[in-house]
């Protein structure tokens, strides 16, 4: 059967492409409700993204894993590599456009499988990003009730809050779709004009402001490390962590009008709007630190906040920094629907442990209302080291960075190996394809390697980095549940029958 496909510039002319159809084409029926739009879509990958959630969480590890220098610098080389990862995505998410997204692409590419390990690495990243994004959030929180009530954030009530954040996510995610597209509109404006006070307000207020020669050449290693390659490379954290979850947009898909084309254009906009503003961000925060030292040494256990204080008062400060808080619950609460919409996905597929409870919908909001409550459970495990260990948050980030990113990598590989055999969707790079996603192939397996790697020394079981472990345990947990579960698990044929499509419709509504 074959299907007319138009390039990225000609779609706009193009007749739109009937995404029902095209959905049972690939083998699903349609039990989700497609009510968001092109705006809605890049908006959630965008809040995903939240540069006033990855920037602000992982500032005070920029401090001291190189400094200034890699923070700005870092963020320029990691942002525009980022772009190339989310281009040669877009390609393949335009052709699949389904909410397994990455491991449906990488099922239908390379078999089962690829589908498998991709599906098990993209479930461990959403839901480490849940975990850190309301962590953080959570952080954030107890740094304005600090400055507000005398509030003492210790680990155990710093967990409390993060709790009570996951569950306020729980909640807005039970409700339909439009609602969930409604608060990340609001989001993509409240982050832009959040980033415009932030910056405004920190560079005319102050009297004294730090030298670009600071802001752009400033290196600083407190890792414990000598190499300063090494530390550089490890702090290119902060942006790569920052730049996750752009396939918030693809998780979606099904819940998007047009999505062929604005699932793909999500991805990409969401990207180069974050790079944008992130540098502006992260300049504008780094120019108006007062006292570098205090900063790291802050008892708000949040520097960011400590060089709000220190530039404008506690009172400006306080305000700046609810600023930030829900920009950061509009980030989690994305991210929520994004690993619920993946959950459901890998479940109507037979993958994970008690499928059939986590795949069901409900037939009244047209949401997968166990998924939800499924992902929010796990990302509290995953947080729980928190309460033990002082360096357990960068591992958590990380756990999202080496989780998610090589299943962005995955279907890239795979589009790559299939060469002319793969049919191009809609938005797509034309010439482009092959040396695009070439790069974004070797740049996602250096970053990988890099993330387990250990961020300070001495290695201890402080600051050891735990996101290697976890890894390992997601991968072993895979192979494992693999042979558990394999003669079950299958994607639907594409182009299945109607018949095969209303009996898995059935048992998920």
């Amino acid at each position: 059967m074959s299907r007319t496909t138009w390039s990225s510039t000609a779609s706009a002319k193009a007749p739109l492409p009937d995404e029902e159809q095209r959905l049972r084409e690939l083998g699903y029926q349609p039990v989700l409700a497609r009510r968001m739009g092109g705006f809605g879509n890049f908006a959630i990958s965008f809040s995903v993204i939240s540069i006033l959630s990855g920037c602000m969480t992982l500032y005070g590890f920029g401090l001291g894993t190189g400094g200034p220098a890699v923070m700005l610098w870092g963020w320029a080389g990691v942002g525009l590599f980022v772009l190339f990862v989310g281009m040669a995505l877009a390609e393949v998410t335009s052709a699949y456009p389904t909410s397994g997204a990455l491991y449906y692409m990488a099922d239908r590419l390379g078999g089962r499988r690829w589908g498998w390990y991709t599906g098990w690495l993209n479930l461990l990243g959403l839901l480490g990003a849940i975990a850190g994004i309301d962590y953080g959030a959570a952080l954030f929180s107890g740094a304005f009730l600090n400055l507000k009530f005398g509030f003492t954030p210790t680990p155990e009530k710093t967990f409390v809050i993060f709790l009570c954040i996951l569950l306020l996510h729980a909640v807005l995610n039970l409700f339909n779709v439009r609602l969930v597209s409604l608060l990340n509109s609001i989001s993509v404006w409240w982050h832009v004009a959040g980033v415009a006070v932030i910056v405004g307000v920190l560079a005319i207020v102050p009297d004294h402001h730090q030298s670009p020669r600071f802001v752009f050449g400033e290196f600083v290693n407190d890792t414990g490390w000598d190499n300063p390659l090494y530390v550089t490379a490890i702090g290119l954290l902060l942006a790569q962590y920052t730049f996750c979850g752009y396939d918030a947009s693809a998780h979606l898909s099904e819940e998007t009008s047009n999505a062929s084309v604005t699932a793909a254009r999500g991805i990409v906009r969401a990207i180069w709007a974050s790079w944008i503003a992130g540098f502006v961000l992260l300049a504008g925060l780094t120019f108006a630190i007062q006292d570098y030292a205090g900063t790291r040494a802050t008892e708000t256990g949040v520097p960011p906040a400590q060089i709000m204080i220190d530039a404008i008062g506690e009172a400006g400060a306080t305000a700046l920094l609810l600023i930030v808080i829900v920009a950061q619950l509009f980030c989690g609460n994305a991210e929520t629907a994004a690993a619920s919409r993946m959950v459901f996905a890998f479940s109507r597929d037979n993958a994970l442990p008690g499928s059939k409870v986590w795949r069901k919908v409900s037939s009244r909001t047209q949401v997968p209302v166990p998924a939800v409550w499924l992902s929010v459970g796990l990302a509290a495990v995953i947080a729980l080291p928190s309460l033990y260990s002082t360096t357990a948050y960068t591992a958590v980030t990380a756990i999202n960075v080496i989780g998610i990113t090589p299943a962005y990598a995955i279907p890239i590989y795979l589009r790559l190996r299939a060469g002319d055999r793969f049919e191009k969707g809609p938005w797509n790079l034309g010439r482009w394809s092959k040396p695009v996603g070439w790069i974004a192939v070797v740049w996602v397996a250096f970053v990988t390697v890099l993330f387990c790697l250990p961020q300070a020394s001495p290695v201890t079981v402080d600051s050891m980095n735990y996101a290697s472990i976890a890894l390992v345990a997601v991968l072993t947990l895979a192979t494992v549940w693999w042979f558990v579960a394999r003669r079950s698990y299958s994607t639907p044929s594409a182009y299945g029958s109607e018949r095969e499509q209303a009996e898995i419709a059935e048992d998920i509504v």
